[in-house]
């Protein structure tokens, strides 16, 4: 990233800003969300995030309007509409889901910065603001180098996010030895990643090896054997790291099917996507170690730290963005002495947030990642 960062954490996200307003005159911020159904729960949670930053920013020129979407397209698009039309927004924070933006381009005067992470099909008046597949990518990129990494291998499931994936790709130009697409369905996967590993000839080399030693006139061939026996294959693989690009369970059965074909972490390196610090790969120590590109942890932690305090229960990652968002709306709209613009967020600014560094660069902001293992059921920091 460039140079002339602009530390909306140490003006505004650290804020404490607590200065006079210079007009009464109320600046009103949309905000999109499932507050009921499904993900009522997440949007509830964006709330309360925000409810946080405006506490911080203490600045009561600012004025959220939350609107529930019910995670509907359509009724997104009539809220939107009546936020502009009727209160004057022409900022607003959400949707939730990249789904919900399909109608949004109506109304093309209005600025929506959606928690989505998605690269592709956003219409042009919105900001994808999530972590997307090219900051992680950034981020593996940069490990690859540290760790002399020539032959990594992706492994991409087979549904609409291998889209994301393939983009990432090809806009970050990552070193990639082969990328491979597999299947989520528990009784498809083993087989697919033996293929990959080529664990059937790796296994029949191990067979072949002990007959070799079997039939031969070696003096030592009982001991040889029994060295043999301890091992599950014979040949090497040709890659030297795999990413998963799948998370939570998913992931967990890839990393699986991987250590059954006799690939495990011990011999390339594990590189998992979409990890908001899962707490239940911990305990996966057979899996160990596992490296993955995120936000910053002690940042992380002590969001979570604040907001159990004001809520009484745990943060998730797309309210700890919602912090950030709010953030970096009331920068700019400060910066540009509170006139609202849609060009106020096309300049390539760098700004550092709880999230750590990040831009906005052709309609998806930009995250600079931290990069950390799992090991010894502890999660470590590696740059």
């Amino acid at each position: 990233m460039k140079t002339g960062i602009k530390l909306i954490f140490s003006i505004l996200l650290i804020f404490n800003f607590n200065f006079k307003a210079l007009s009464a005159e109320k600046i009103k911020i949309g905000l999109l969300i499932p507050v009921t159904g499904e993900y009522g729960k997440i949007g509830q949670s964006v709330i309360n995030s925000v409810r946080l930053a405006l506490n911080s920013i203490n600045d009561n020129r600012i004025e959220i309007l939350p609107r529930d979407t019910r995670a509907d397209p359509s009724t997104t698009l009539k809220i939107a509409k009546e936020l502009y039309e009727v209160n004057g927004v022409k900022i607003i924070i959400g949707p939730l889901f990249s789904s919900s933006t399909e109608y949004l381009s109506e109304i093309p005067e209005v600025t929506f910065l959606s928690l989505t992470n998605k690269l592709t099909d956003t219409p042009t008046n919105v900001i994808s603001a999530g972590v997307n597949s090219i900051s992680q990518l950034n981020a593996i990129k940069k490990f690859q180098k540290s760790k002399n990494l020539e032959r990594t291998i992706f492994l991409i499931p087979n549904s609409n996010f291998k889209i994301e994936i393939e983009k990432a790709i090809s806009k970050t130009k990552i070193k990639l030895k082969d990328k491979f697409l597999y299947d989520t369905d528990p009784t498809l996967l083993t087989a697919q990643i033996e293929k990959i590993t080529r664990y059937p000839q790796r296994k029949q080399n191990l067979l072949d090896e002990m007959e070799r030693v079997e039939n031969s006139m070696d003096t030592n061939k009982e001991k040889k054997i029994e060295n043999l026996k301890k091992r599950d294959t014979i040949g090497g693989i040709n890659f030297d790291s795999v990413v998963i690009a799948d998370f939570d369970e998913n992931f967990k059965s890839v990393a699986t099917s991987l250590l059954y074909t006799d690939v495990s972490s011990k011999r390339v390196f594990y590189i998992n996507l979409n990890n908001w610090f899962d707490e239940s790969l911990l305990e996966e120590s057979s899996l160990h170690p596992i490296y993955f590109p995120s936000v910053d942890k002690k940042n992380y932690d002590t969001f979570n730290s604040d907001y159990k305090k004001s809520y009484g229960e745990a943060a998730n990652q797309i309210s700890f963005l919602s912090y950030d968002i709010m953030g970096l709306v009331y920068y700019l709209i400060y910066k540009n002495d509170f006139v609202i613009s849609n060009k106020m967020f096309s300049e390539n600014n760098i700004f550092k947030g709880k999230t750590g560094l990040f831009q906005i660069n052709d309609r998806n902001m930009t995250h600079e990642l931290s990069f950390y293992s799992i090991e010894n059921k502890k999660f470590i920091k590696i740059f």
